[in-house]
């Protein structure tokens, strides 16, 4: 693995499992909600950042992989799945994905979602909780998949693994408007390329997207990547812009399917965003947010105070956190039209 990064990739990468996890909520709707941040957040916040300066954090990147699918459960000891959950693993053309069904659900609707990590970390397992929970909110089964990583597999490879999932749903049956796509971050900004991929192919789209913290510009141009550094505990500017090559690869980093914030956003379904003030990715919500009203895409976007990137993680002890999931649950019936 040593010879896929460089010696200033590697200098960061001990970091890199403190990239999924800080938020706390503001609406910048028309109805503002301000809320005072839990207790449990800050003892949250106190956890991430003696994670963030473990001089005994792994160094290596299987290592760093091992320690982002326990990030949650080190904090909170064993997660329980929501009642009544079901997981069933399949493998759909080489990509592993699981499904996971609710005690409630229905039986011809789809959420497909794609989990974060910088395009380097996570798994089925890392995001199988949050997925199982925000599942439980849509009462609706989910699709995760388990697409292949950086820096092993650059762009397109996610992409195409993505791809090749929503056409095994198409071709199995299932109405493009019976599916939403939802994920986390980089599972996020992988899911704006997946609905610039479908539109520029003319295929049928699913009916809206739920973005959690989207990664959007890999490239790193956003202010927010300084102006909130000294807010977020989990990752610098500087950190979070050195793993944008590792996906990219040797593509064009403001490649529109690698940093949507690039893209034409024209034609895509509504969006559901939410994303903490105190994280460097900050701005990577906010202006894809306004590119997609610019270019008449319904959007509902949230900005949560006090919490930090992809916070919805901690929802088996953090109240903020589920009311996330819930209020995400709701777009998803909406969209879904489903009562």
């Amino acid at each position: 693995m040593d010879h896929l990064l460089s010696l200033e990739k590697k200098t960061y990468l001990p970091h890199i499992i403190n990239y999924c996890l800080l938020f706390f909520e503001i609406s910048l709707s028309k109805d503002e909600v301000f809320l005072m941040a839990d207790p449990e957040s800050m003892q949250i916040r106190r956890y991430l950042l003696d994670r963030r300066s473990n001089p005994n954090a792994p160094t290596t990147l299987e290592g760093q992989r091992v320690s982002y699918e326990l990030l949650v459960e080190n904090y909170t000891g064993p997660l329980p799945l929501p009642v009544g959950t079901r997981v069933e693993p399949i493998e759909i053309d080489r990509v592993p994905a699981e499904w996971i069904y609710p005690s409630v659900t229905d039986a011809e609707r789809v959420m497909l979602f794609m989990h974060g990590g910088a395009y380097v970390l996570g798994s089925l397992k890392s995001h199988r909780d949050l997925v199982a929970r925000l599942a439980n909110e849509a009462r609706v089964r989910s699709l995760q998949i388990d697409y292949r990583r950086a820096p092993e597999h650059p762009f397109p490879a996610a992409l195409d693994d993505t791809l090749i999932v929503y056409r095994w749903l198409l071709a199995r049956g299932t109405k493009p408007e019976h599916i939403i796509l939802a994920g986390d971050s980089a599972g996020a900004g992988l899911a704006l390329a997946l609905l610039q991929a479908l539109r520029d192919k003319n295929m049928s789209m699913p009916t809206g997207a739920v973005l959690f913290s989207p990664w959007t510009d890999l490239a790193g141009t956003v202010e927010s990547r300084s102006t909130r550094e000294s807010s977020d505990p989990i990752f610098t500017g500087k950190l979070i812009n050195s793993l944008g090559p590792l996906y990219a690869g040797s593509e064009d980093i403001h490649n529109p399917l690698i940093s949507p914030i690039n893209a034409d956003l024209h034609g895509l379904p509504p969006l559901l965003i939410e994303v903490g003030r105190d994280e460097v990715l900050l701005d990577d919500s906010l202006v894809i947010a306004e590119h997609a009203r610019a270019a008449n895409v319904p959007v509902e976007l949230t900005v949560w105070d006090d919490m930090w990137h992809v916070f919805q993680q901690f929802a088996y002890v953090l109240p903020e956190a589920q009311q996330s999931l819930e209020k995400a649950g709701k777009f998803i019936r909406r969209q879904l039209k489903l009562s």
